[in-house]
């Protein structure tokens, strides 16, 4: 992105932030997907609220919601706010309608604010912003899921570490993940446990300076 590029996003930021408790969220259900449901709350000073179904593997017993609060950088908070104001702050139709599309899971946009509120539901739009926003919270999401299991499997199963962090590692380099910067306090964690495989503590760190460059 260039730098008049990214200035302009911060100008649509910052006039959303002057929207009494302006929010953009995301809505994710898909039965049999892991997670089968998420929703993704960000608020224009970059506070944002992720909560999923809590569960990670295909095990049968219930499980916890899990919730997280963080703040994401000011360039993500910008261009979603951006993609939703070209989007028309989700005032119209977003789903395509069209006919024989393989269903993706029921994604639903919506922007509140004190000026306006928006929202739309669908499996496929043809609006690209839409798309975009779609694809951003998703990554976002994938991203946040590999600090659960991450945090999980630090505590209970070291040796999951290993392949979980390589999953992660050949995303990041893929540009497939939002925020990486999100899981440096378990990366970190990670790469300082003396108890933790040296290969696995090499790669913690690797993907620490990935996330630093981001």
């Amino acid at each position: 992105m260039s730098w008049a590029g990214f200035l302009c996003l911060l100008l649509v930021a910052s006039a959303a932030a002057q929207s009494s408790n302006a929010s953009v969220s995301f809505t994710f259900d898909f039965p049999g997907s892991l997670p089968d449901h998420y929703v993704v709350s960000v608020n224009p000073d970059g506070h944002t609220s992720y909560v999923s179904s809590g569960r990670f593997d295909n095990a049968e017993e219930p499980a916890d919601r899990f919730k997280l609060d963080l703040v994401i950088s000011a360039s993500t908070t910008a261009r979603i706010f951006a993609l939703a104001q070209r989007a028309n702050y989700f005032q119209d139709a977003l789903d395509s309608k069209k006919k024989n599309l393989a269903s993706t899971g029921v994604k639903t946009l919506a922007y509140h604010s004190a000026e306006r509120n928006g929202s739309g539901t669908y499996n496929y739009s043809q609006n690209k912003a839409v798309m975009d926003l779609t694809t951003l919270f998703q990554s976002l999401s994938t991203t946040l899921e590999f600090g659960r299991r991450l945090e999980f499997y630090h505590m209970y199963q070291k040796l999951g570490l290993d392949e979980e962090l390589k999953r992660l590692e050949d995303m990041a380099k893929g540009h497939s993940l939002a925020e990486l910067s999100a899981l440096a306090p378990i990366l970190q964690n990670i790469a300082k446990d003396q108890t933790v495989i040296n290969p696995v503590r090499s790669r913690a760190e690797r993907l620490l300076a990935l996330s630093d460059a981001n």
